[in-house]
């Protein structure tokens, strides 16, 4: 397994930041890179928005993640670990929860610094705990489409804004600021039947509350031939740029 994943954690109850990320590295099971108890630390010395990959700017009111935000992302764990891709890259730490089968490697082709990215791939009963902790310590968490009570939600949205982390979920989450939804799924690279499929199409729908309220649509390559992700041409499918939140008319 890479540098800095966890394999499982259980029986995490929150506490301050320092102490949770130090907790939950002192337990059984749990292998991070070494500098995961600086997150904290770290989390207090950023922007208030996380960067997110060009392409993907325009799918976002802030430009990016927003810290202290809630992103629900509906169809596509592509799309999900394409928005942790740059600010781990810029040395934010990321954790995903709940999500057993991830392709770390494929994480990875999409831009994602593995050795800055926890798992924790089956907290059972723990989830809200679990989930909790990281919140209090980690700039992004990420979490699997696991059943969750609308007031545990609302209390992990709560937490998350307090303490200035991203909260994402993998399907739907009450009261998320912005809902990603992808769909489509056009692959082309293929000739004449023969070669390699070398990107896939996709349509990413955004819609919220707040600054996200106005409907918007955006074309990616998900996949692009790169392995990442790029901006789509709906006539072609030559890469293009994004349209930002200004050019909808949204400030």
């Amino acid at each position: 397994m890479p540098r800095g994943l966890a394999s499982e954690i259980r029986g995490v109850e929150p506490e301050q930041a320092g102490a949770a990320i130090a907790r939950l590295t002192a337990l059984p099971g749990v292998r991070t890179a070494s500098g995961v108890a600086d997150a904290a630390e770290h989390a207090q010395t950023t922007g208030q928005v996380l960067p997110v990959q060009s392409a993907l700017s325009g799918l976002l009111p802030w430009g990016g993640l927003r810290r202290g935000s809630t992103v629900a992302v509906h169809g596509s764990t592509s799309l999900l670990l394409a928005l942790l891709a740059e600010a781990t890259a810029g040395g934010s730490w990321a954790a995903v929860v709940g999500v057993p089968d991830l392709g770390v490697a494929a994480a990875g082709e999409l831009g994602v610094e593995v050795a800055r990215l926890a798992l924790v791939p089956r907290p059972g009963a723990d989830f809200a705990s679990v989930t909790a902790a990281l919140l209090d310590g980690v700039d992004l968490v990420a979490v699997g489409p696991v059943g969750r009570a609308e007031q545990t939600a609302r209390r992990l949205s709560a937490r998350a804004r307090h303490r200035g982390a991203v909260l994402l979920s993998l399907g739907p989450w009450p009261g998320a600021e912005v809902e990603l939804r992808c769909t489509g799924g056009r692959w082309s690279g293929l000739d004449g039947g023969y070669g390699y499929l070398r990107q896939r199409q996709v349509v990413v729908h955004t819609a919220g509350r707040g600054a996200a309220a106005r409907p918007a649509r955006t074309d990616l390559l998900l996949p692009a031939p790169n392995g990442a992700v790029d901006g789509a041409d709906t006539a072609d499918g030559v890469a293009g740029p994004a349209v930002s939140w200004s050019e909808r008319g949204v400030s």
